[in-house]
């Protein structure tokens, strides 16, 4: 199993940093006030560690009760709620990352903190039952337990948690279920700035946002270079709506990910340094492991995603064979969606959205059933408190574009 790369892994695992529910209301100034602070020390700490040459991993789990539903196979989420605090989250990275020169996409070389955001199903109100044997309980959506979580996310480096009554309450639920899977030294459990004390009464219940009915095959597309938080916010949004079918089922739920091909990127800017296909389609992947790859190895036998090339796609399977994800290349506007019929859903964001309508109006000429279009939120600096210049002009220094122009000028 592989979620972070095998060579980032071999000697340097990654970090978590435990992340209590949201506030309420989820505003952003009450999102940015509670988060800012515990990621801009975990992710300074990091940039200062030595790393390797992949930089540092950061898996920001973010424990909150997202699922309705008493039934394991019966489970439902709010996808707009959901994916809208994704965005707020990733959002709030990129600024701090922005501020402190933090380079935060894949394998982004010596100083960089790939931060990644892993959703976790807890009730903090409810509590914490250790069984002697934790185990892996999936349910029919890529959001898993925090049982779960304990057994198959290890080993770290470091285990961050805010300084706050509900930063030290998840510390110690977590603490309970991952009792024997690792031995951590004191010095591995760092507390940090808490910020916004966040009330740890009974939350809202999920229930209370209208549910999102999942689906069997999601489709979406990007050029996916130097996979960055826009990238990662497209990517979790998506697989949140998967239909997660039970172990040994015939069809396993599909995500069709369309990666512009190499000749429609030749006159992009800094053309020379847009990764090939193979590679953007690899750290798509290897990107997705930390979200649907669950092993009671954790990532110790750590190797590169198990890809089967098929017809020019990659395809990877994970969670015992119900997921699968299918690494498409695109050479036209379209993609698989006018190739293809059976597909459901598509994820855009704001700024495909007219991509979105132009791949339903040729499916209509087909003769075909339009795709159900969820669109993700485009990252912003609204609602930060710290109005930096870096700040202001972060969402073009995450842009693929961005990053390699800041290759290129690096390397002169």
């Amino acid at each position: 199993m592989a979620r972070p790369s095998a060579a980032a892994m071999a000697g340097h695992p990654p970090s978590l940093l435990l992340l209590p529910p949201p506030p309420h209301p989820a505003t952003r100034p009450a999102l940015n006030a509670t988060y800012e602070p515990p990621l801009k020390a975990a992710i300074s700490k990091l940039k200062n560690e030595k790393s390797g040459r992949d930089g540092a991993v950061l898996i920001a789990a973010l424990v909150s009760p997202f699922l309705t539903g008493n039934s394991v196979r019966q489970k439902s989420l709010s996808w707009p709620h959901t994916q809208s605090i994704l965005a707020d989250l990733y959002s709030i990275i990129s600024v701090i990352c922005a501020r402190l020169s933090v380079a935060t996409d894949i394998h982004a070389g010596p100083g960089s903190v790939d931060v990644r955001i892993v959703l976790v199903d807890h009730d903090p109100s409810k509590p914490v039952v250790a069984d002697s044997k934790p185990g892996i309980e999936p349910n029919n959506t890529v959001i898993v337990d925090l049982a779960t979580f304990a057994s198959a996310y290890h080993p770290w480096n470091y285990i961050f948690h805010p300084n706050n009554e509900s930063g030290y309450q998840l510390l110690s639920a977590y603490l309970k279920l991952f009792e024997g899977i690792q031995t951590l030294r004191q010095s591995q459990l760092t507390v940090v700035d808490g910020g916004l004390s966040v009330s740890v009464g009974p939350p809202v219940p999920p229930q209370s946002s209208p549910q999102t009915s999942p689906h069997s095959i999601v489709c979406l597309g990007g050029t996916f270079d130097h996979l960055h938080p826009g990238h990662k916010l497209l990517l979790t949004a998506a697989v949140l709506l998967l239909k997660v079918p039970e172990k040994d089922t015939p069809q396993p739920c599909q995500l069709v990910i369309g990666i512009t091909g190499d000749e429609l990127l030749k006159r992009k800017k800094y053309a020379e340094l847009v990764q090939p296909w193979d590679e953007r389609a690899t750290n798509t992947l290897e990107f997705l492991t930390t979200i649907l790859e669950l092993s009671k190895d954790g990532w110790k036998k750590a190797r590169a995603p198990q890809i089967t090339k098929d017809n020019g796609e990659f395809v990877a399977l994970f969670r015992d064979g119900t997921i699968k994800v299918r690494c498409v290349v695109i050479q036209d506007a379209y993609g698989p969606t006018i190739t293809t019929e059976n597909m459901d859903a598509l994820v855009v964001s704001g700024e495909t959205r007219s991509g979105g309508h132009a791949v339903n109006e040729r499916r209509k000429e087909l003769g075909w059933h339009p795709l159900e279009t969820f669109e993700v939120d485009v990252l912003d600096a609204g609602g930060i408190v710290h109005r930096s210049a870096e700040a202001r002009d972060f969402a073009t220094k995450i842009s693929s574009t961005a990053i390699r122009k800041q290759k290129a000028e690096s390397s002169t």
